[in-house]
């Protein structure tokens, strides 16, 4: 298990704060394995502790009569689970299952909560996370609706990618159809567009990105737009 104050090093919202911030958030934090399939927060759920996941990423899900189940946030190394503590709010608005096993810091969110008076620049990053999760979950309703599958799928492999931090993942059709909304057979096609196309090699469940810059050519705008978005959003003085 690595160490607290490698974990806050490493995720992106907690790099670099003030020393006396990174002491006050160190001296109430612990370091948690995250399993695959673990599902941290239910919808409606109270929310009792605040995640900033490692080298873990999570999915954020929303569910439409009891079976239909569409990801529209993730959260890895950039981001966290529990934004709505931020706002006063402990009810989880969606269901949050990680796709990357891995470590998290965790916090519990009284705790965590009571920090942010005595953190300014986490609790101003945290804000300008908010803002950006915002952004993501309009841009993924628009990305739904007017984006072909193939361009889809290119996008969250990448996405991926970017928090797994390797070019190999382990997914299959029936994942990836329930990730983004559509039939397995429409997986189907897009990764074997994407494979005729030398972007990637797909068997049994196991994906090799072989060309990330081709990947990103033939992936939709939205990604390379929510990357410019955190960019700036986190470099706004």
């Amino acid at each position: 298990m690595i160490s607290i104050s490698h974990a806050i090093n490493t995720n992106r919202l907690l790099a670099d704060l003030p020393s006396a911030e990174q002491a006050a958030l160190a001296a109430c934090c612990e370091v948690v394995p995250l399993a695959f399939g673990e599902v941290i927060y239910q919808p409606t759920d109270t929310v009792t502790y605040a995640y900033f996941p490692i080298d873990s990423f999570v999915s954020n899900i929303v569910i439409l009569n009891n079976d239909s189940r569409l990801e529209v946030t993730m959260a890895g190394l950039e981001g966290m689970l529990g934004i709505a503590l931020v706002l006063g709010f402990n009810k989880a608005p969606l269901l949050a299952v990680v796709q990357g096993a891995g470590v998290a810091l965790r916090i519990p969110a009284a705790q965590f909560q009571a920090l942010l008076p005595t953190s300014p620049t986490l609790h101003q990053r945290l804000m300008r996370y908010l803002y950006i999760v915002m952004n993501q979950l309009a841009n993924s309703a628009a990305c739904i609706h007017f984006h072909r599958i193939e361009e889809r799928l290119a996008r969250w492999l990448l996405m991926t990618q970017d928090r797994a931090q390797s070019d190999h993942l382990q997914l299959t059709h029936e994942f990836l159809a329930m990730m983004l909304g559509v039939r397995r057979a429409g997986i189907t096609l897009a990764a074997l567009a994407l494979q005729q196309r030398g972007l990637i090699s797909y068997h049994r469940g196991d994906i090799i990105i072989l060309d990330r810059s081709g990947l990103v050519a033939a992936a939709c705008q939205c990604y390379t737009q929510d990357c410019a978005l955190y960019a700036n959003a986190m470099a706004t003085p």
